[in-house]
């Protein structure tokens, strides 16, 4: 149990991470203003926003097929053709399962704190607060083996993502006219990649932070105690 919970917490921390991300419209409108996305696209920013607005919407929703209009260069069309539909789809399992990840695994760590403290009582909190530290020291140490990878190869680490992640071919889409692609280019995808390791890290240092400094706390607060009961039986 104890394993499984130094586990859970990465689990919970990265795709708590991830599922921010996803959902946040901040992350979108940077990406398309740095990138240049409505100079490449002929769409206004204003659309662009919206079309990030329905993508996340897409995500959240049992609404089948994602369905995208915008103006491009005046004229308004669907931007996305059935080959980008098809791998949104595809996109979308992975968001769930995402979503079910973080949910579950922090099901998982409350479960555990919750019968742990009817169990054992106030006892529990420093085996709560080990079990933290150790989840957190491991967020660290898998993180910072990740951004070796992306930032030695970030498009090869990208490239293998997708031959793990889909059964299909329909993520190989053409960047000189596919919208999905040029909307959403290899520069986002690493921005997002790093925000999401940024938040996971500093999660994990503020839960390894505050675990540390309760477990070494009462350590002091037991060396203390002992100390003062040897000097009152001296006397």
């Amino acid at each position: 149990m104890a394993a499984l919970f130094v586990i859970t917490v990465p689990l919970f921390l990265v795709n708590a991470s991830i599922t921010w991300a996803i959902n946040d419209s901040g992350l979108y409108n940077r990406g398309f203003q740095k990138y240049r996305i409505s100079w490449y696209t002929g769409i206004t920013e204003s659309d662009l926003r919206q079309a990030g607005a329905e993508i996340r919407h897409y995500f959240n929703s049992g609404d089948e097929p994602l369905s995208v209009k915008a103006q491009v260069l005046g004229a308004e069309q669907e931007i996305f053709n059935q080959r980008e539909v098809v791998h949104m789809r595809d996109v979308k399992g992975l968001v769930r399962g995402v979503y079910l990840f973080a949910g579950a695994s922090l099901a998982y760590i409350l479960a555990v704190a919750i019968g742990g403290f009817a169990g054992f009582g106030r006892a529990f909190t420093m085996q709560l607060a080990g079990l933290l530290l150790w989840g957190g020291l491991l967020t660290l140490a898998l993180l910072l083996i990740l951004g070796l990878f992306a930032a030695v190869g970030f498009d090869s680490l990208f490239l293998k993502f997708h031959q793990l992640s889909f059964s299909n071919d329909f993520w190989q889409l053409d960047p000189s006219r596919d919208y999905l692609i040029i909307m959403f280019p290899l520069g986002f995808w690493f921005d997002a990649t790093m925000r999401v390791a940024a938040t996971s890290v500093i999660s994990a240092i503020g839960l390894t932070g505050v675990s540390g400094g309760y477990l070494l706390y009462r350590r002091w607060a037991m060396r203390k105690g002992g100390s003062r009961s040897y000097s009152t039986g001296n006397i």
